[in-house]
């Protein structure tokens, strides 16, 4: 089996194919396609594609109707990066409740100051923010990245409103 890659595909997936697949982004007449965020709407496909598999959440990236008309299956990894994407979303939280950027840029510019303990001492205070415990978070769309942005956030002490018209049974019991 010839598996064609589009974009970076972690080694540490990759491997877990076996070894008698060929894996790679110069293969020639692929049986599949796997592929992360590059468009495929305008590249050609071989008559011998079978199936195309998006390493993320949708397929905006796939020409879903030619592949219907082709027979290809197109299939798509919903929650794969979630656990990043929570992270991420967390990060940006904390840093859009503190000046985390200004407090890092300021210690940058005190490297030569002789009375660095004082300086700091007094400064920091320029940098408080509001903690995020108690404040409230609207997260709209609970799949598998809402679900554990709203369980961290959660867990962080913050009140927490979520969305999703489509909310499956089984995300709901996840909440």
């Amino acid at each position: 089996m010839k598996i064609k890659t589009y974009n970076k595909i972690s080694k540490k997936g990759l491997n877990l194919f076996p070894v008698n697949y060929e894996v790679g982004d110069a293969l020639e007449a692929a049986d599949a396609i796997l592929v992360r965020s590059a468009t495929l709407h305008d590249i050609p496909f071989d008559p011998e594609l079978k199936a195309i598999a998006r390493a993320g959440a949708g397929t905006n990236n796939v020409p879903i109707d030619r592949c219907n008309e082709a027979g290809i299956v197109v299939f798509n990894t919903p929650g794969a990066n979630a656990n990043a994407v929570k992270e991420l979303v967390t990060a940006a939280l904390i840093m859009s409740a503190r000046p985390i950027y200004p407090a890092i840029e300021w210690l940058q510019s005190l490297n030569e100051t002789a009375d660095f303990n004082k300086v700091v001492e007094k400064g920091k205070s320029n940098f408080i923010g509001p903690e995020i415990a108690g404040k409230r978070l609207g997260v709209i769309g609970l799949g598998a990245i809402g679900i554990k942005v709203a369980n961290l956030a959660v867990h962080l002490g913050m009140e927490v409103y979520g969305y999703d018209p489509y909310l499956s049974v089984d995300n709901a019991w996840s909440l």
